[in-house]
Protein backbone atom coordinates (compact mmCIF):
# COMPACT_ATOMS: atom_id res chain seq x y z
CA UNK A 1 0.00 0.00 0.00
CA UNK A 2 1.50 3.47 -1.25
CA UNK A 3 0.66 5.82 2.24
CA UNK A 4 1.95 9.81 2.86
CA UNK A 5 1.83 11.39 6.13
CA UNK A 6 0.74 14.85 5.51
CA UNK A 7 2.01 17.02 8.14
CA UNK A 8 -0.34 20.38 8.52
CA UNK A 9 1.38 23.65 9.61
CA UNK A 10 3.24 22.68 12.33
CA UNK A 11 5.22 25.75 12.58
CA UNK A 12 6.91 27.68 15.34
CA UNK A 13 4.20 30.73 14.83
CA UNK A 14 1.14 28.42 15.17
CA UNK A 15 2.58 26.15 18.31
CA UNK A 16 4.46 29.30 20.79
CA UNK A 17 4.91 32.37 18.68
CA UNK A 18 2.36 34.95 16.89
CA UNK A 19 -0.51 32.48 16.91
CA UNK A 20 -0.19 29.94 19.79
CA UNK A 21 -2.21 26.79 20.60
CA UNK A 22 -2.02 24.98 23.79
CA UNK A 23 -3.72 22.42 22.32
CA UNK A 24 -1.28 22.15 19.29
CA UNK A 25 1.91 22.28 21.57
CA UNK A 26 0.53 18.86 23.08
CA UNK A 27 0.42 17.23 20.01
CA UNK A 28 4.47 18.47 18.77
CA UNK A 29 6.31 14.89 20.24
CA UNK A 30 3.53 12.50 19.46
CA UNK A 31 3.54 13.87 15.67
CA UNK A 32 7.58 13.73 15.89
CA UNK A 33 7.30 9.92 16.81
CA UNK A 34 4.98 9.51 14.05
CA UNK A 35 7.31 10.68 11.76
CA UNK A 36 10.12 8.44 13.23
CA UNK A 37 7.89 5.15 12.83
CA UNK A 38 6.24 6.43 9.69
CA UNK A 39 6.85 3.89 6.43
CA UNK A 40 6.04 6.28 3.52
CA UNK A 41 6.33 9.45 2.06
CA UNK A 42 6.20 12.62 4.09
CA UNK A 43 4.24 15.76 2.83
CA UNK A 44 4.48 19.11 4.73
CA UNK A 45 2.76 21.89 4.68
CA UNK A 46 4.38 25.50 5.78
CA UNK A 47 1.47 28.97 5.73
CA UNK A 48 3.76 31.04 3.93
CA UNK A 49 3.02 35.02 3.93
CA UNK A 50 5.14 38.10 2.82
CA UNK A 51 5.81 41.29 4.73
CA UNK A 52 2.60 42.90 3.15
CA UNK A 53 0.21 40.03 4.90
CA UNK A 54 -1.82 43.06 6.91
CA UNK A 55 -2.77 44.26 3.08
CA UNK A 56 -3.88 40.55 2.18
CA UNK A 57 -7.72 39.82 2.66
CA UNK A 58 -6.60 36.91 5.17
CA UNK A 59 -4.36 39.84 7.02
CA UNK A 60 -8.00 41.95 7.04
CA UNK A 61 -9.75 39.52 9.06
CA UNK A 62 -6.57 38.04 11.51
CA UNK A 63 -4.15 40.96 11.68
CA UNK A 64 -1.56 39.60 13.34
CA UNK A 65 1.59 38.86 11.31
CA UNK A 66 2.61 34.99 11.07
CA UNK A 67 4.37 32.44 9.24
CA UNK A 68 6.36 35.35 7.55
CA UNK A 69 8.67 33.26 4.95
CA UNK A 70 12.46 33.01 6.06
CA UNK A 71 11.18 33.72 9.89
CA UNK A 72 11.78 31.67 12.99
CA UNK A 73 7.70 31.92 12.88
CA UNK A 74 7.84 30.42 9.71
CA UNK A 75 9.73 27.36 10.32
CA UNK A 76 8.86 24.17 11.34
CA UNK A 77 8.95 23.29 15.05
CA UNK A 78 12.06 21.68 16.19
CA UNK A 79 11.15 18.23 17.53
CA UNK A 80 9.57 18.05 14.06
CA UNK A 81 11.87 18.91 12.04
CA UNK A 82 14.92 17.19 13.61
CA UNK A 83 12.82 13.85 12.84
CA UNK A 84 11.95 15.13 8.88
CA UNK A 85 15.89 15.78 8.77
CA UNK A 86 16.39 12.02 9.47
CA UNK A 87 14.25 10.72 6.46
CA UNK A 88 15.80 10.17 3.33
CA UNK A 89 15.53 13.21 0.79
CA UNK A 90 13.35 11.73 -1.39
CA UNK A 91 10.64 10.61 1.16
CA UNK A 92 10.11 14.23 1.96
CA UNK A 93 8.47 16.86 0.44
CA UNK A 94 7.75 20.53 1.54
CA UNK A 95 4.59 23.08 0.08
CA UNK A 96 4.47 25.91 0.77
CA UNK A 97 0.83 27.58 0.76
CA UNK A 98 -0.31 30.75 0.78
CA UNK A 99 -3.86 30.32 1.56
CA UNK A 100 -5.57 28.06 4.11
CA UNK A 101 -5.22 24.55 1.26
CA UNK A 102 -3.04 24.02 -1.31
CA UNK A 103 -4.40 22.69 -4.21
CA UNK A 104 -0.64 22.19 -5.43
CA UNK A 105 -0.25 19.35 -2.29
CA UNK A 106 -3.77 17.78 -3.94
CA UNK A 107 -2.22 17.64 -7.52
CA UNK A 108 0.63 15.81 -6.34
CA UNK A 109 -1.12 13.38 -4.16
CA UNK A 110 -3.34 12.71 -6.99
CA UNK A 111 -0.32 12.23 -9.25
CA UNK A 112 1.70 9.88 -6.86
CA UNK A 113 -1.51 7.71 -6.85
CA UNK A 114 -1.42 6.88 -3.00
CA UNK A 115 -3.66 4.54 -1.35
CA UNK A 116 -3.56 6.52 1.50
CA UNK A 117 -2.95 10.07 3.53
CA UNK A 118 -3.02 10.52 6.80
CA UNK A 119 -2.92 13.75 8.17
CA UNK A 120 -1.87 15.99 11.20
CA UNK A 121 -1.60 19.50 12.56
CA UNK A 122 -3.17 22.43 12.82
CA UNK A 123 -5.62 23.72 12.76
CA UNK A 124 -8.06 20.97 12.41
CA UNK A 125 -11.01 23.63 11.76
CA UNK A 126 -9.12 25.50 9.15
CA UNK A 127 -6.10 24.01 7.34
CA UNK A 128 -6.31 20.62 7.94
CA UNK A 129 -10.15 21.00 7.06
CA UNK A 130 -9.42 23.21 3.57
CA UNK A 131 -6.45 20.11 3.16
CA UNK A 132 -8.28 17.31 3.44
CA UNK A 133 -11.07 18.73 0.96
CA UNK A 134 -8.79 19.47 -1.96
CA UNK A 135 -7.53 16.32 -1.53
CA UNK A 136 -10.69 14.75 -1.92
CA UNK A 137 -11.61 16.83 -4.87
CA UNK A 138 -7.45 16.11 -6.41
CA UNK A 139 -7.70 12.55 -5.54
CA UNK A 140 -11.33 10.90 -5.14
CA UNK A 141 -9.53 7.32 -5.17
CA UNK A 142 -7.12 8.07 -2.34
CA UNK A 143 -8.54 7.19 0.98
CA UNK A 144 -8.24 10.36 3.43
CA UNK A 145 -7.77 9.47 7.46
CA UNK A 146 -7.23 11.95 10.10
CA UNK A 147 -5.38 11.46 13.47
CA UNK A 148 -8.13 12.39 16.04
CA UNK A 149 -5.34 12.90 18.72
CA UNK A 150 -2.64 14.54 16.67
CA UNK A 151 -4.76 17.79 15.22
CA UNK A 152 -5.29 20.62 17.24
CA UNK A 153 -8.45 23.28 16.20
CA UNK A 154 -8.59 26.58 17.28
CA UNK A 155 -10.09 25.36 20.54
CA UNK A 156 -11.52 21.98 21.29
CA UNK A 157 -15.23 22.62 20.00
CA UNK A 158 -14.48 23.64 16.74
CA UNK A 159 -11.64 21.05 16.68
CA UNK A 160 -14.84 18.45 16.93
CA UNK A 161 -16.80 20.43 14.64
CA UNK A 162 -14.17 20.19 11.90
CA UNK A 163 -13.40 16.75 12.42
CA UNK A 164 -17.66 15.56 12.18
CA UNK A 165 -17.36 17.76 8.69
CA UNK A 166 -14.67 15.84 7.46
CA UNK A 167 -16.07 12.71 8.37
CA UNK A 168 -19.29 13.72 6.38
CA UNK A 169 -17.35 13.42 3.82
CA UNK A 170 -15.91 10.57 3.40
CA UNK A 171 -12.71 11.27 5.38
CA UNK A 172 -11.86 8.08 8.00
CA UNK A 173 -11.03 9.52 11.49
CA UNK A 174 -8.29 7.38 13.58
Amino acid sequence: MKKALIVIDMQNDFITGALPNPEGQKIVDKIANLIRDFDGDVLVTRDTHDDNYLETQEGKYLPIPHCIEGTEGWEIVPEIQEELNKKPAEKVRYFNKYVFGCIGLGEFVARKEYDEVELVGVCTDICVLSNAMIIKACAPKTLVSIHRDLCAGVNPVAHEIALQAMAGCQCEII
